[in-house]
C-alpha cells in the first residue's frame, strides 16, 4: 500500500470514528431513554417478535423464517445505502451507532410482510397483490406519518415512491430467493 493511499484510507478511519463518536453524543442529548421516540423504536422491536412468536405457522416456520431473513437483510442494506448517500435520516435511533431505522426495519416491517406471506401461502392467495398493498400501506400511510413525527427525514430528492419502488425490489428478490431454495429442497426430498 503505498503511502497516499494509507493516508487516505487513515483520514477516511478517523473521520469514520469522529462521525460514530458524535452520532454517540447526539443520541445521548435527542434520543436516549428519556425520549418517547426511544420507546416508540423500543416497542417498535419487541412486539412484532412476539406476535411472530404467537402466530407463526411452526410448521412452516423455517421457509417463514427464511423468507423474512431475506427481507430483513434486503431491507438493511438497502436502509444503510439510503442512510449513508443522506436520501433519508432518523433522527432517533434505538441503538446509537446503528445508522438505519433499527426498530422498524429489523422487526417489525420483516415481521408484517412474514405474515402476509404465512397467510398467502396457507390461504392460497397471490403473494404479489397482497404485498404490494401492504407495501402501499407502508409508503404512502405509515412513512408520511413517521416524517410527520420527525422520525425519518427524506432529503436529495427522496421521496415515498421511491421508498415504495425500494419495498417492490425487496419482496420480489426475498420471495424470488425463497421459492429457489425451496425448489431445490423439493428436488433433494423427490430423489430420497
Amino acid at each position: 500500500m503505498s503511502d497516499a493511499h494509507r493516508e487516505a484510507l487513515n483520514k477516511l478511519i478517523k473521520e469514520q470514528r469522529e462521525g460514530a463518536r458524535n452520532w454517540l453524543h447526539y443520541w445521548q442529548e435527542y434520543s436516549a431513554f428519556d425520549t418517547w421516540q426511544f420507546w416508540f423504536y423500543v416497542i417498535a422491536f419487541v412486539a412484532p417478535l412476539v406476535i411472530l412468536f404467537f402466530t407463526i405457522d411452526w410448521k412452516r416456520a423455517l421457509q417463514i423464517g427464511f423468507y423474512g431473513f431475506n427481507v430483513h437483510v434486503w431491507f438493511f442494506y438497502f436502509d444503510e445505502w439510503g442512510s449513508t448517500q443522506t436520501f433519508w435520516t432518523y433522527p432517533y435511533k434505538m441503538i446509537p451507532p446503528v445508522p438505519n431505522s433499527f426498530g422498524l426495519d429489523s422487526s417489525l416491517v420483516p415481521v408484517l410482510f412474514m405474515l402476509v406471506y404465512q397467510w398467502t401461502i396457507n390461504n392460497k392467495k397471490n403473494y404479489y397483490l397482497y404485498t404490494l398493498l401492504l407495501s402501499l400501506f407502508l409508503s404512502f400511510i405509515v412513512k408520511p406519518l413517521m416524517a410527520l413525527h420527525h422520525l425519518i427525514v427524506l432529503d436529495r430528492g427522496a421521496n415515498y415512491f421511491h421508498l415504495f419502488l425500494i419495498y417492490i425490489v425487496i419482496l420480489v428478490v426475498s420471495k424470488l430467493i425463497t421459492d429457489f431454495f425451496l425448489h431445490f429442497q423439493k428436488k433433494a426430498q423427490e430423489r430420497s
